[in-house]
């Protein structure tokens, strides 16, 4: 029998584990800042929820089957629909609510050089205000977040309505399912060139119409000066962007641009959209996200309203790898001893740092002392205690660490390795 995984799939060790870790930890302490509250929305929907916010034809983009009661489910592919169907079902809710998220997701994407088809990712989300203070609440979260991770960004916003709004009163193309296709088309933009785009879409669209809305959408840059504009403030929907501007800047969201190729591909989002964008590296956007009201109005509640944000976790922590920042890691004790006979000593002295909160090791199969060494180094231990079983009786140790040694009270350890460490 070949022992292998599915393909995309991998096993998570413990230095990966790590890194997601710590981003989990600065999320779940952001969220705190900014009172999100979390919940887990569960790993497993019924098909026709996830149908309901992207269409059918999510179906190929996803891991599902039928259970076995006959059911048609699927894995969730992010965790945007487990929050808003949570947020649907419950009428009890006070509005507005604050909720974030941090889990799992599965895609059955191609897999490439680091993406796979299981990954993890952040989510926030604000349901039950549709001001516009609500995005900026989210807007602000970002920021907040990603500079806790010392990551050098930009966030680029833009409001859909200003693009439909060209394409209906300057194109004249009123037609939803046309609009909806010439927002797909921008949304390519940042991956494909106009010349491959235009192509791509010769016979569905307009020709001339797309190379016009792509023209158009190529301005981008300091928000204040580009929403001065006058050409850009006949746009009704413009008014909102000045609107989320002073409230961004009230909050000192500083590192802000327009950018009007930012639409958020799915049908589903309805105002404000943004992404934020790593300024380093060709990584591209660390963060999605908007308003995105149709969808919960699609699960029967027009009164929820909802903007939020999500940010692939893998993705982020190459931002960080290519910044060289590195997780702090707590100073490990190793306990070594030099027989049998002292390893219950050693265990006492193990347990008694645990619960002082040191992290701390010893060799369980009770090999020679040097081997024990050797095993410290190798772990990079910040400092070994050497059990001695005569000394021990006095309440005695050892403390050894790589530039000195000496003779330390046991009950008083701590008190030396707080200055230590």
């Amino acid at each position: 029998m070949k022992l292998d995984l599915p393909r995309g799939m991998r096993d998570l060790q413990y230095k990966e584990l790590g890194e997601i870790s710590h981003i989990r930890d600065k999320f779940v302490e952001t969220a705190e800042v900014f009172d999100f509250k979390q919940i887990e929305p569960s790993t497993l929907e019924l098909l026709s929820t996830l149908e309901a916010k992207s269409g059918p034809s999510i179906i190929d983009e996803i891991y599902s089957f039928t259970d076995k009661g006959g059911r048609n489910v699927a894995l969730r592919f992010d965790l945007t629909i487990g929050l808003s169907r949570f947020v649907s079902m419950r009428r009890d809710l006070k509005l507005p609510t604050k909720l974030s998220s941090f889990g799992g997701v599965w895609r059955y994407d191609e897999p490439q050089l680091g993406r796979y088809r299981y990954f993890h990712q952040w989510d926030i989300e604000i349901f039950g205000s549709p001001e516009v203070d609500a995005d900026a609440e989210i807007i602000e979260f970002v920021s907040f977040f990603l500079k806790s991770l010392g990551i050098d960004f930009v966030i680029a916003i833009n409001h859909r309505s200003i693009l439909e709004e060209y394409l209906t009163k300057t194109l004249g193309i009123t037609d939803n399912h046309t609009v909806s296709e010439m927002m797909r088309a921008v949304d390519k933009l940042a991956k494909k060139s106009t010349e491959q785009i235009v192509d791509e879409y010769k016979e569905k669209l307009n020709t001339s119409s797309l190379r016009k809305l792509i023209d158009f959408v190529s301005v981008s840059g300091d928000s204040e000066k580009i929403l001065k504009d006058s050409k850009v403030g006949e746009f009704e929907s413009s008014k909102v962007l000045v609107e989320l501007v002073d409230s961004l800047k009230s909050r000192q969201v500083s590192n802000l641009m327009i950018d009007f190729k930012i639409v958020r591909g799915l049908d589903y989002y309805s105002g404000i959209v943004f992404e934020a964008k790593d300024q380093t590296s060709q990584i591209g956007s660390l963060v999605g996200g908007g308003r995105y009201d149709r969808l919960t109005e699609a699960f029967g509640r027009k009164d929820l309203f909802a903007t939020g944000a999500a940010g692939g976790v893998e993705r982020i922590l190459t931002a960080i790898k290519d910044k060289s920042i590195k997780k702090v890691q707590r100073p490990l004790i190793y306990v070594a001893y030099n027989s049998r006979e002292e390893k219950m000593q050693a265990i006492e002295v193990v347990s008694k740092l645990r619960n002082l909160g040191y992290a701390t090791d010893y060799d369980i199969n009770g090999r020679t002392v040097s081997k024990q060494f050797h095993e410290a180094a190798l772990k990079k231990a910040a400092a070994i205690i050497i059990i001695n079983l005569d000394e021990y009786k006095k309440g005695i140790v050892t403390l050894k660490t790589e530039s000195k040694e000496q003779k330390q009270n046991i009950n008083e350890i701590d008190k030396y390795l707080d200055q230590l460490i």
